[in-house]
């Protein structure tokens, strides 16, 4: 059985004030277009179908112009809510959809849905795990011993009793320990929403969103799909792409990527300005990318991002390097410095030596240990 994997849409989203409609409108109808000529079973959507909670009317309407185009061409969906999603909003109507084989994660209640499919090799089973944080697990189970995201996760999942001789695919929408983050994510302070993968060693392949940078965590069959557009200047070198996954028998899954183009890309550019307003630095095409140009003139040129957006329409960002703006930067990290607790300068050393946060008991002792030393101290 094959699937195509896929996550983190973020429809509706604006970046830097520029929407990103009709980019995603785009990317979504390609997709289908790869799905198609893939022959794909179905659909894994890994969260984050939104970028807001409330979305728009108009990132609605491009989300139902996309899962219309998968139902007409019969292939099945398989989707769950992120962290950026209502879960509420998401699964809306959800069991009207499963007459169309479009199968949404509930709010979470204590139990997993659970989709099983058939192929030549035997069952599959579909297990859909939206975006958990700690205190909802402990509601849903009445446990109060579920305290990190990794508890939370693992508790859900032993809820389960999966079939370990049997295939299972899990959709989840957690952060991985060790991912590769992008600046566009929604983070936590220390690393608390961190989840280790050997919380999913029971799934022969689990599909994952939330990481905008497609990856696998240690094997090939746990794997970020990414975002299909870069939402950020700091994923100007990513190569987004759809996953594309075939079980087969028991232990034997085939995991592909297929490229996705983008109607424009997104691109830092470098340079004093007649650098980059020179005729032979761009193209007719290339100048409507989305980019982030960094001038490099010692003083400033007066009304640049007016001029600049002559030539590149789509200009999002404008940047100084030069001595007075390096100067600037050395007095804003010693002053931020200064401004940082006990704790917060204690963490980032911890990180430093030990290549990873601290959990989340290490640092309420340090907090306390500071604490007292404080009142050792007046």
């Amino acid at each position: 059985m094959k699937f195509g994997h896929i996550g983190d849409l973020h429809i509706g989203k604006r970046v830097h004030d520029f929407s990103m409609l009709e980019d995603q409108r785009y990317i979504l109808d390609q997709m289908i277009k790869i799905f198609e000529e893939q022959k794909v079973d179905g659909v894994l959507i890994a969260g984050d179908v939104y970028d807001k909670t409330v979305p728009s009317a108009e990132a609605v309407q491009l989300f139902d112009e996309f899962i219309t185009g998968l139902a007409k061409a019969e292939i099945p969906v398989y989707m769950i809510s992120g962290n950026h999603d209502s879960a509420e909003r998401l699964s809306f109507g959800a069991k009207l959809f499963e007459n169309s084989d479009i199968y949404i994660s509930q709010v979470y209640d204590g139990e997993m849905k659970r989709i099983v499919l058939k192929d030549q090799y035997g069952p599959i089973s579909v297990y859909l795990l939206p975006f958990l944080k700690p205190a909802a697990v402990r509601h849903a189970l009445q446990r109060d011993d579920i305290n990190t995201y990794e508890e939370g996760v693992m508790a859900a999942l032993q809820e389960c009793e999966i079939d370990t001789t049997q295939r299972n695919v899990l959709v989840a929408h957690q952060f991985v320990t060790g991912a590769d983050r992008s600046d566009s994510e929604e983070t936590w302070v220390g690393g608390l929403d961190n989840v280790s993968a050997e919380v999913f060693k029971d799934f022969d392949y689990v599909a994952l969103g939330h990481i905008h940078r497609p990856q696998k965590m240690g094997r090939e069959t746990l794997r970020y799909s990414g975002t299909p557009l870069k939402y950020s200047f700091s994923e100007a070198d990513h190569k987004k792409s759809v996953t594309i996954v075939e079980l087969l028998e028991k232990g034997n899954v085939r995991v592909s990527t297929v490229p996705l183009i983008p109607r424009r890309d997104m691109r830092k550019l470098r340079g004093t300005y007649m650098d980059v307003t020179a005729k032979d630095h761009y193209t007719a095409e290339n100048k409507m990318d989305y980019l982030q140009i960094t001038l490099t003139d010692e003083e400033d040129v007066p009304g640049a991002l007016q001029k600049l957006r002559t030539v590149y329409p789509n200009l999002m960002r404008l940047e100084y390097d030069n001595k007075r703006t390096r100067e600037n930067r050395e007095v804003q990290a010693v002053e931020a410095q200064e401004q940082k607790s006990e704790l917060e300068l204690f963490e980032e050393f911890y990180e430093l030596l030990n290549n990873e946060p601290m959990k989340e008991e290490q640092t309420e002792f340090v907090e306390k240990l500071i604490q007292d030393l404080k009142e050792v101290r007046v």
